[in-house]
């Protein structure tokens, strides 16, 4: 028996734009101000990983150390907007998807303000009837915590959800959540 999809959740970086090179310039910005170097390796390395993991995997343990690179990143961040790339095929599908009634959510461990601004900066504001931030989640990817959330504001059983991700630890997340999940592979196109 069939299941109609009443959910689509997307994740953010990776999945419906490609931040890579925008984050990786402004943590660059910010560690340089603070006297830290940090190279394209290294942060591929932690692409993908909450901040306070990011930190450390640095070697960074002083909070106001941290702070401080925290506000100089979102400082610089903006700046590198125009960088980013929108997977446009994934936003005009969930766009559709939409129009035709069914809900939307993007699930992040991203920092609420900078999933906002991107939207807004994108034209893709109108794009998700909620947002699950990094500040809401107290376990990030590989638990299902962020889609479990998304599902539970909107009513809908994993069954009847699909998700979208681009990540091993994405996918793992997807999969344990119950829903079903598609990989995300490119697709990304300048603004």
């Amino acid at each position: 028996m069939a299941v109609e999809i009443k959910l689509i959740i997307s994740d953010f970086d990776g999945t419906l734009m490609d931040t890579r090179e925008a984050n990786f310039l402004a943590y660059r910005d910010a560690l340089r101000a603070v006297g830290q170097d940090l190279y394209p390796e290294k942060y591929d390395e932690c692409f993908g990983v909450r901040f306070e993991e990011f930190m450390l995997r640095l070697g960074i343990v002083n909070p106001d150390l941290r702070k401080t690179i925290q506000a100089g990143k979102a400082k610089a961040y903006p700046a590198y907007f125009p960088r980013i790339k929108i997977n446009r095929v994934l936003a005009d599908f969930i766009a559709g998807f939409r129009r035709s009634g069914g809900h939307t959510a993007v699930a992040s461990t991203a920092r609420r303000q900078n999933l906002v601004n991107l939207l807004e900066f994108a034209n893709l504001s109108d794009l998700f009837e909620i947002i699950v931030s990094g500040e809401e989640v107290a376990r990030p990817k590989p638990d299902p915590e962020c889609y479990r959330i998304a599902m539970a504001r909107l009513s809908v059983r994993p069954e009847e959800c699909l998700i979208f991700e681009d990540t091993d630890i994405g996918v793992q997340a997807a999969a344990a959540s119950g829903a079903s999940y598609m990989v995300i592979n490119g697709c990304f196109y300048g603004n």
